[in-house]
């Protein structure tokens, strides 16, 4: 089950190149957090762009649940009229927030330091996902959660009364767990600081900014140090959501491995903390340029240009990268299937922990479809089998991973053979249109059909 409905298997075929403008839908990361944030500030927030796939909806949704009022204008149009830092109301009922580990997580930190009481679940994917990462530090706030064995949900969290500021070192690379305490410490008096070893995409900290929050970041020995000096009274913002980079890796990673492609993304979000994938395949040999690069909305975005790359090799993509392109390593994996030689991923034992394990996930998959994969805890290692080499014929299991499910599916569009997936469902909570945007590129997919 899909955890939203039915499961949808389909199926991708080998077709011709995938020629024209893909129009790709907001960002994911960065819809959510203007949700949250127009919650806090006083006044109302107009964004446009927002990414209305299932995720973000269901953090709307939670924002009027917490007393913010929150309406819908057209196609990514939305207002957020919000309730301020400190005013979100106690939830009438459970706080359901479907597939989404960054809206569950944001919004857990965005209540623990007001003195409400609050009830979390989510699909069957995100019920397996670990919290304890977020729940953790919230009790050094004050705030208490309980919740299901291995800190799983449904989970309660009871907001701290008479919150306190805290200094936190983030044990592991997550702009999640950043996030959650930054948005904590917005209801705390005085600094709360967070320290991260690696730098993680840092949306939050460029919104709060923009929202009128104080807030510093520096290098140092210890790391990176953001400060935020809390309770601040947030004001408004208009948001002009960018294309969201994650989702693009599909569309520019698909025209990369199917020959004779050629496809434009325009507006695609180029913030440095997420821009790993694309300095990879760079460095793979991939035919990427960068086209008519500006600024919006605080976010640096440029028209990407791709084209079909025979001349792809296999790299070593290193671990310290890991943290600017995590949620790309599954369509990463699929090129590098279809470059020629070893690519090894490495440091990237987060990915066991997210909407499934996907080094698992793709290692069994690729397998199915006849390439040769190694990987351990922390690693995924491909060999490539070249341009068109990849003999597919394979039906994929997408474990309610709306990446797992997306990845395979470009595979099929340059695999000798068709390669099925067990269910498309999920992949509503990201990129509600994937489907009719590869089609109108030139991908040729059939519903209700495995490999």
């Amino acid at each position: 089950m899909s955890g939203h409905g039915d499961p949808l298997p389909m199926t991708a075929l080998r077709g011709g190149p995938l020629r024209g403008v893909a129009e790709v839908p907001g960002d994911k990361s960065i819809s959510h957090r203007a949700l949250l944030l127009g919650a806090l500030s006083v006044g109302e927030t107009r964004i446009t762009g927002l990414l209305e796939g299932q995720d973000v909806l269901d953090t709307a949704r939670a924002m009027r649940a917490f007393g913010a009022e929150v309406t819908h204008g057209g196609p990514g149009e939305w207002a957020v009229n919000g309730v301020g830092v400190g005013g979100f109301a106690e939830p009438e009922d459970v706080i359901d927030c479907g597939n989404s580990g960054t809206g569950v997580r944001l919004i857990m930190g965005a209540m623990a330091t007001s003195p409400i009481t609050a009830t979390f679940t989510g699909d069957a994917s995100l019920r397996k996902r670990p919290m304890g990462r977020v729940t953790d530090p919230l009790a050094l706030f004050g705030a208490a959660s309980h919740g299901r064995a291995g800190g799983r949900l449904p989970m309660t969290v009871v907001g701290a009364a008479e919150p306190v500021p805290v200094r936190y070192a983030v044990p592991v690379a997550s702009a999640q767990v950043k996030s959650a305490v930054l948005l904590a410490g917005l209801n705390a008096p005085g600094q709360t600081v967070v320290i991260e070893g690696a730098a993680t995409r840092d949306h939050t900290e460029r919104m709060l900014a923009g929202f009128g929050a104080e807030i510093t970041a520096e290098d140092s020995a210890e790391g990176r140090v953001i400060t935020l000096t809390g309770q601040p009274e947030l004001g408004p913002q208009r948001i002009a959501v960018p294309c969201d980079p994650s989702s693009a890796a599909f569309p520019v990673c698909a025209a990369l491995i199917v020959e004779g492609s050629d496809i434009l993304v325009p507006g695609i979000g180029l913030n440095p903390t997420r821009a790993g994938l694309f300095t990879t395949l760079q460095e793979m040999g991939a035919d990427l340029t960068f086209e008519n690069r500006r600024e919006e909305g605080g976010e640096p975005v440029a028209d990407l240009r791709t084209r079909f790359s025979p001349a792809m090799k296999g790299i070593e993509v290193p671990p310290e990268r890991a943290p600017t392109m995590i949620d790309e390593y599954p369509i990463l994996s699929v090129v590098a299937a279809f470059a020629e030689g070893r690519t090894a991923m490495r440091g990237v034992k987060e990915l066991r922990v997210k909407e499934s394990d996907r080094i698992d996930a793709m290692a069994r998959g690729l397998e199915a479809c006849g390439v040769t994969v190694e990987e351990d805890e922390d690693t995924l290692i491909v060999h490539g089998l070249g341009p068109g080499g990849v003999p597919g014929g394979a039906t994929c299991a997408t474990h309610l991973d709306h990446r797992i499910a997306m990845s395979f599916l470009c595979a099929g569009m340059a695999a000798k053979k068709p390669v099925g997936i067990d269910d498309a469902a999920p992949i509503s909570t990201s990129f509600p249109v994937f489907e009719p945007l590869m089609e109108a590129l030139g991908a040729r997919f059939s519903r209700g059909e495995s490999a």
